[in-house]
């Protein structure tokens, strides 16, 4: 029996530094009626996609994953940036910085140009980090820094062969902000102690690494914590009726207003790019900025029918916003409104897609960019290769994102 002269333990708490989300989220999501009055026939390849020139795509979209409009309050320059350092390396000259979004703990990020002035305003790009399975850090895998984590490098040598692609795009003449979003890096959950629903599964992990003879570090420890926790902060955020999906997307789109203000950026000539997870973020942000000039998305792209029944566990919470898929299909919403240059690069081996999923929706872009009142482009390639982005696919996404952003 529990002692009666003790007070009961206090719960640990689910959402570890992000107490103060729900009291934010409450009055930022429109509920604007119901859902079954808008088209139904938006989705994949297969499922009945329709031209839909006159629907607007961004609207459904966030209606869908529930973004919350984001704080016009939060400042995207000026005392609201903080800067935390400077450095320069082989042509780049890169400038960490801080901004807080209203909620939860602040963001970090990394602001990238070319280190000979330009003179002149330059094209910017927001740069996407991969969800990878790994929460302890973000947009680092996307750069060197001064002192690197060991898990940023593995990834970067495992996902990205050894390249920095933040680096590579601000070296070829672009301005790059690369952030860590909702959940990694600078702006993941605390998870020590842990919420009740994580003990038991974590000591089941210390017992397989014990047999297995590892000793994980305090980053593997993490990581595994937080994949288990995805599907907490996907429950709360139901319950607040947004999506993590579109959290994601809230603090994407606070980025990019920090990029779009930076004083070198030509805000009218603004790219996003992104591989796996940030493919899908790159094609999220593609139907929910009309004035998007390019987006470019790495290994994230197949028709809806294709990821069942075989393919969903493959993916996480990012793409499986519940009725996201069975209304807008991954083609749709990253063609948007097409106003935007869009470049899909796919890998024939990807082991988290389909292949006939894979060519079905780069037949669904092709047709969708045919269509008279598309204004934009589009350009898909399938490469060889599994789910890593080769030097082919860097250097394709390099070349569109200096044509598309070119000055007119």
């Amino acid at each position: 029996m529990p002692d009666a002269g003790r007070p009961p333990t206090p719960r640990p708490s689910a959402l570890g530094g992000y107490e103060d989300w729900p009291s934010w989220v409450d009055g930022r999501v429109p509920r604007s009626g119901p859902r079954a009055a808008a088209p139904r026939n938006l989705h994949g390849a297969g499922d009945g996609a329709g031209d839909d020139v006159g629907q607007d795509v961004g609207a459904l979209l966030a209606e869908l994953i529930g973004l919350p409009s984001p704080d016009t309050s939060v400042p995207p320059a000026g005392p609201g940036l903080r800067t935390l350092g400077r450095w320069e390396r082989d042509g780049v000259s890169t400038e960490a910085v801080e901004w807080w979004v209203g909620f939860g703990p602040p963001t970090r990020g990394w602001l990238l140009r070319p280190s000979a002035p330009a003179g002149e305003p330059l094209p910017g790009v927001l740069a996407l980090h991969c969800h990878g399975g790994v929460k302890s850090v973000g947009a680092e895998r996307l750069l060197r820094t001064p002192h690197p984590t060991d898990v940023a490098q593995r990834l970067r040598a495992e996902l990205y062969e050894g390249r920095a692609l933040a680096e590579d795009l601000a070296r070829s003449g672009h301005v790059v902000l690369a952030h860590d979003t909702f959940a990694w890096g600078s702006r993941r959950f605390a998870l020590d102690p842990l919420p009740d629903s994580l003990r038991e599964p974590m000591r089941w992990a210390e017992a397989a690494w014990s047999a297995d003879g590892t000793s994980p570090d305090d980053h593997a420890r993490y990581d595994a914590a937080a994949a288990l926790h995805e599907h907490v902060v996907a429950k709360a955020a139901g319950l607040l009726g947004t999506s993590f999906a579109g959290m994601v997307a809230h603090d994407d789109l606070v980025a990019l207003q920090v990029l779009r203000a930076t004083a070198d950026v030509d805000p009218a000539r603004v790219a996003v790019a992104g591989f796996s997870g940030g493919g899908g973020r790159a094609a999220v942000l593609a139907s929910l900025v009309p004035d998007l000039r390019a987006a470019a998305v790495v290994a994230m792209m197949t028709t809806t029918t294709a990821l069942l029944p075989r393919w969903a566990d493959a993916h996480s919470w990012l793409l499986t916003t519940p009725g996201l898929l069975g209304r807008l299909g991954l083609p749709r919403i990253a063609a948007g409104r097409r106003t935007h240059d869009l470049l899909a690069v796919s890998f024939a081996d990807d082991r988290l897609f389909p292949p006939a999923g894979v060519r079905a929706a780069h037949a669904e872009l092709t047709d969708l960019y045919a269509a008279p009142a598309a204004t934009g482009t589009f350009h898909g390639e399938i490469l060889p290769g599994d789910h890593v982005v080769t030097a082919a696919a860097a250097d394709l996404v390099t070349d569109f994102l200096h044509g598309a952003l070119a000055a007119r």
